[in-house]
């Protein structure tokens, strides 16, 4: 890649920091939780269905903002997007009780619904096919990343002025990235609706819901991997409970386990893309890959038996490492057996699968917080991801496309 080039590279640069600040965002009310919920007299199931109104409105988010992006164009559309969401991460700062934090973060997960959407149509609008997968993996990393800075962050910030200003200052990132997006996005082919760099005709169709092996990706995707949503929400609120860590002593080290789901994102692309190689059907690759990452959770389930702190973060960051790279493969299965024309539609679909899920799993772990069931909350966030598998497994068996029929056979399902 010519060094002139790297004018090229600032929209996905340009994402990556939305992700990351979306994430921060999201994080923030996470790693305060254990304050935040005694000084509102809140529950952990309360915390629960508050996070529940976060994924649903996440959920619905992701394919209508991906409809209005298309529409509006990718400049205006992330301009009113992350205005909106940073209005709602401010408001967290002034609002108090169960009923105003879930309606503050019901406005962030609707307004963050365009975080990949985004990221995903500004890479395909600004980078040549050449380098898109690695200007992808640029613009989503951010999201892992800021699950990594947001203890670093956020916890100072708390210490020395109290949790309402960790909302301020998310507010304050979320405003200073809109700046530079004023001045980023005035390029020609950012007010474009469409790809510059593509010599593929346009496809119209739609997803059939029909077909089982979008069913599939839909339970590999989310059911698998529940385990990262278990411990950026949870386990803050049992390393305060069960072992009595202070709010300054858990911030000092989560970010630990994100750190994991960023390796996995980057490991598990390598290896899929190393055994995949000169293989016509990938598939068998992805089946063993899938049954792999089911049991290499397992060891989550051991999590209230350990007594060294230290060995219950490298657990976690197991676990995340793990999950991460779930979402690789889950991807990787669903662009290899549906058109890539639909690629932006196929991952609105996996990220609102798995916020739907969570959005039903959060106040049931909320409640196994509240009445201490440690190992009945470490157990089902370590079986739940092997009914992914298995539901993945069965439903996948449809044969998968070859090169030579899927234009016929993968694509037959969007015209």
């Amino acid at each position: 890649m010519p060094a002139s080039s790297w004018r090229l590279w600032l929209p996905a640069l340009s994402m990556l920091l939305v992700s990351l600040i979306s994430y921060i965002d999201r994080n923030t009310l996470a790693l305060l939780a254990p304050t935040i919920l005694r000084e509102n007299n809140l529950s952990a199931e309360q915390y629960g269905w508050i996070i529940s109104a976060f994924s649903l409105a996440y959920m619905l988010g992701n394919p209508l903002w991906g409809r209005w992006l298309d529409r509006w164009g990718v400049r205006t559309g992330m301009l009113v997007a992350v205005a909106f969401w940073t209005a709602a991460s401010t408001a967290h700062a002034l609002v108090a009780g169960f009923a105003g934090f879930a309606v503050a973060r019901a406005a962030l997960g609707f307004g963050e619904g365009a975080t990949f959407p985004g990221g995903l149509r500004t890479v395909v609008q600004t980078l040549p096919e050449r380098w898109r997968a690695r200007g992808i993996a640029i613009a989503y990393s951010g999201g892992s990343l800021g699950a990594v800075l947001t203890p670093v962050i956020v916890t100072p910030i708390y210490a020395a002025s109290g949790w309402r200003a960790a909302f301020l200052f998310t507010g304050g990132i979320g405003a200073l990235w809109l700046v530079w997006w004023t001045f980023i996005s005035r390029r020609p082919e950012l007010r474009a609706t469409h790809s510059p760099h593509s010599a593929e005709p346009r496809r119209e169709g739609r997803i059939q819901f029909t077909d089982r092996r979008l069913w599939a990706f839909m339970a590999s995707y989310a059911l698998g991997c529940l385990p990262l949503a278990f411990v950026i929400y949870q386990a803050p609120l049992y390393f305060v409970r069960a072992l009595g860590k202070s709010q300054v002593e858990i911030g000092a080290v989560l970010w630990i386990p994100p750190l994991g789901w960023e390796c996995g994102y980057f490991l598990s692309g390598w290896l899929a893309d190393r055994l995949r190689r000169g293989l016509d059907d990938p598939l068998p690759v992805y089946r063993r890959l899938t049954l792999a990452i089911a049991l290499l959770m397992l060891p989550l389930a051991l999590g209230p038996r350990i007594q060294s702190f230290p060995v219950l973060l490298f657990l976690l960051f197991w676990t995340m490492l793990v999950a991460g790279g779930n979402i690789i493969v889950s991807i990787s299965y669903a662009t290899h057996v549906f058109t890539t024309a639909n690629a932006g539609l196929i991952a609105g679909l996996g990220a609102g699968s798995w916020s739907a899920f969570v959005a039903l799993a959060m106040p049931w772990f909320g409640h196994m917080m509240d009445a201490r069931s440690w190992q009945s909350a470490f157990l089902a966030a370590t079986v739940i991801p092997l009914a992914g598998f298995a539901a993945w497994y069965l439903l996948s068996r449809t044969p998968s496309p070859t090169p030579s029929s899927r234009g016929s056979s993968a694509g037959s399902a969007y015209r």
